[in-house]
């Protein structure tokens, strides 16, 4: 399966290639190519520093960490597609490291809000309950509850 994808990644690339080359020439592609790859390289320095302080921000709670990993994540494929050589890499990497990531941000979050969301099943989420006396009590939360009299009903934990 692997090597399928190599050969259509190569298939694509050299196609866009020739496309773009018969159209405006083989001299203004390679240069097409290299200005790309310039221009790549100020994006990825500068929309890295950016994530960076979209974490230091999000760290202290003046924007959604959502937004903060999401950002980095587009970011972070967008330097990787920029490093792989083809003028179609180049194109979704720019894309990718451009302010047009801002309409790719809720897909990605929903995807890791998704896949995050199964992994903790999984894993079997172990969950933690503050007991009315403020002590915090660790536990698996389970799906029953009782009454103690003593305000609304409240999840049991196993072995309580």
């Amino acid at each position: 399966m692997p090597a399928l994808l190599f050969a259509l990644y190569l298939v694509v690339e050299i196609a866009a290639l020739v496309v773009v080359g018969h159209f405006i020439g083989v001299v203004a592609t390679i240069l097409l190519l290299i200005a790309c790859s310039g221009l790549g390289l100020i994006l990825v320095r500068s929309q890295g520093r950016r994530v960076f302080d979209q974490f230091r921000r999000a760290s202290r709670g003046e924007i959604a960490p959502g937004t903060a990993v999401a950002d980095g994540a587009l970011v972070t494929l967008g330097a990787v597609a920029m490093f792989v050589p083809g003028l179609v890499t180049s194109v979704l990497g720019l894309l990718l490291l451009l302010p047009t990531r801002r309409l790719l941000r809720p897909v990605v979050s929903a995807f890791a809000t998704r896949r995050i969301d199964r992994l903790s099943m999984a894993a079997g989420y172990r969950g933690v309950v503050v007991d009315p006396s403020g002590d915090v009590v660790d536990g698996v939360v389970v799906q029953e509850y009782y009454d103690d009299g003593q305000g609304p009903a409240r999840p049991m934990l196993d072995g309580r």
